[in-house]
């Protein structure tokens, strides 16, 4: 177990000054990359979110496998798929504790009223909690969950029924996912009495593995192991600590110190010099996810009264293959990409080999913007992530070359940026012309990427281009609605056709993704979801 070593930086930092644990606990420091918007999984769709949050603190009915996609029994043990597949029955676990905090003594264990809850919130928004304190649910809504759940009954204490309007071929899988992660009822209640249902999002409640102690915004986050957890075998932390540390070469100097012994999104100029250090590993794994350029297709974009060029497909097109590349990836990804043509990764299953880039050609592109009555000089806004992800190590740097690669069709680029949290709300809120974003799969299943980001549900959500296709929409739904995976194929093809088209993004590439670590962390799997996860994971002397 780390010990002694560990404890004089986190007092020194004053991350752990005032927590009275022993000498002999287990403590990890986790570097991660940004601050937490909240710590409500529904209301979100990051990953910096999905770390704080549901990674720690919550379990959903479902869970899928450590480093895998397969799913896995959470809090349902069992459920039963009615033949009509419009109908699922969750059988739940018994002797689950929501956990105990200074603001919230559980009287009672999980039960059907918890999932109740949790979805009733998302779906209904007359929903008590919900008009007490007025959100959204990005993910729930972009997949069409709340419309396509018709009714949640409670069978008795430990049972409950889910009845769809339409078979969703990937319901299990969705019920894995982040943002279903299981609320306390009880607490909500305590919550609504005390006028204080915001703190949801500020103090939250879980089942999960590590139980909220407090956060300092742009600092850090702490935890401690959840001595009450179900599966108790899964809890060898006794302090998990997220040191919140945006810039990468400072997340790497902390590591090579032992001063935080897991970190992520190492830059690529770093990686050999942190494979050659023994007192470090550095897993790694093709990675599951897009980095790709969404163009907002609207006539007019959010808080401008002048015409969208990016609405007219021409326009489109001509930024499209005037992106070099190859060049990005050579100077971006250092090595750790793979060149991307479509909206989702070759791994994922479904994926179109036949679909090509269109051919790089600037002069080509000058005489499309030429046809759109684009004049030389017009500027685009082009907005780039101000943190790394899995999908693109260097958003800056990309926005830099893309800057370059559009001034050669004579269009000036402004490039700007946000903090994280407010960059994607912002984006959702269609205010982007052109941004740099991406994506890492969180279900395994093609729905997730082409519904999700592309799909009219998704318009106020992760449908950042705002782009809604009929005939593209109506393929990914139909494809969502059959369980034959040779059928689904064939419509998620189609579909990946018609985007490709449409021209509302440009796709970039396949980042490789490295997971540098102490080399004493043991059995910390690298997901396929661009999720970190600390239960299971032990630190040894």
């Amino acid at each position: 177990m780390l010990k002694h070593a560990v404890i004089p930086f986190l007092v020194g930092a004053g991350l752990l000054a005032s927590a009275p644990f022993a000498t002999a606990a287990t403590n990890l420091v986790f570097c991660s990359e940004g601050s937490p918007a909240g710590f409500d999984p529904g209301q979100y769709t990051t990953g910096t979110d999905f770390d704080a949050s549901a990674e720690t603190m919550f379990n959903r009915l479902t869970q899928f496998e450590r480093g895998g996609t397969a799913v896995t029994p959470g809090l349902a043990t069992k459920w039963d798929i009615s033949d009509d597949g419009l109908t699922y029955t969750f059988h739940l676990r018994e002797g689950v504790k929501f956990h105990t905090t200074p603001y919230f003594k559980p009287t009672r264990e999980f039960n059907a009223d918890d999932v109740l809850f949790t979805f009733n919130r998302m779906i209904n928004k007359d929903d008590p909690f919900r008009k007490a304190y007025p959100t959204e649910f990005p993910y729930f809504t972009d997949m069409g969950m709340d419309t396509n759940i018709t009714k949640i009954d409670k069978v008795d204490d430990h049972t409950v029924k889910f009845t769809l309007k339409e078979v969703d071929a990937a319901f299990i899988q969705n019920m894995a996912m982040s943002f279903a992660s299981i609320q306390s009822a009880e607490y909500a209640a305590q919550l609504l009495k005390e006028g204080k249902a915001a703190d949801i999002n500020q103090k939250p409640i879980g089942t999960g593995p590590f139980v909220f102690k407090s956060y300092q915004k742009d600092s850090n986050i702490r935890y401690t192991g959840n001595k009450d957890y179900w599966k108790p075998e899964d809890v060898k932390i006794d302090n998990l600590i997220f040191a919140i540390t945006t810039d990468p070469s400072v997340r790497i100097q902390k590591l090579k110190k032992n001063e935080c012994q897991v970190t992520l999104f190492p830059r690529p100029a770093d990686l050999a010099a942190l494979k050659a250090d023994p007192a470090l590993k550095m897993p790694d794994q093709a990675g599951f996810n897009l980095g790709y350029i969404a163009y907002n297709v609207m006539d007019k974009v959010k808080g401008s009264n002048e015409p969208n060029p990016l609405a007219d497909l021409r326009v489109r097109q001509a930024l499209d293959m005037a992106v070099n590349k190859p060049q990005i990836i050579d100077s971006v990804y250092q090595g750790a990409g793979q060149l991307a043509v479509n909206a989702m990764p070759p791994t994922q299953w479904s994926y179109d080999t036949t679909i090509k880039d269109a051919k790089y050609d600037p002069e080509k592109a000058k005489q499309l913007l030429k046809e759109a009555g684009v004049k030389e000089g017009t500027e685009i806004v082009l907005w780039a992530m101000p943190v790394q992800r899995p999908y693109n190590p260097n958003a800056k740097l990309m926005a830099e070359m893309l800057q370059s690669d559009w001034k050669k069709i004579g269009l000036n680029v402004k490039i700007q940026s946000y903090e994280w949290g407010e960059y994607i709300k912002r984006s959702k809120g269609g205010e982007n012309q052109a941004m740099i974003i991406g994506w890492s799969g969180d279900n395994g299943d093609p729905d997730n990427w082409l519904n999700v980001l592309f799909g009219c549900d998704s318009l106020s959500g992760n449908n950042f281009s705002k782009w809604c296709d009929k005939k593209f929409d109506g393929l990914v739904k139909e494809a969502k609605r059959t369980t034959d995976q040779a059928k689904r194929t064939e419509l998620y093809k189609e579909a990946q056709h018609v985007l490709k088209d449409a021209v509302p993004m440009t796709p970039i590439a396949h980042s490789t993704v490295y997971q540098p670590m102490r080399a004493n962390v043991q059995d910390f799997k690298i997901s396929p979801f661009g999720l970190n996860s600390f239960y299971g994971v032990s630190v040894s002397k």
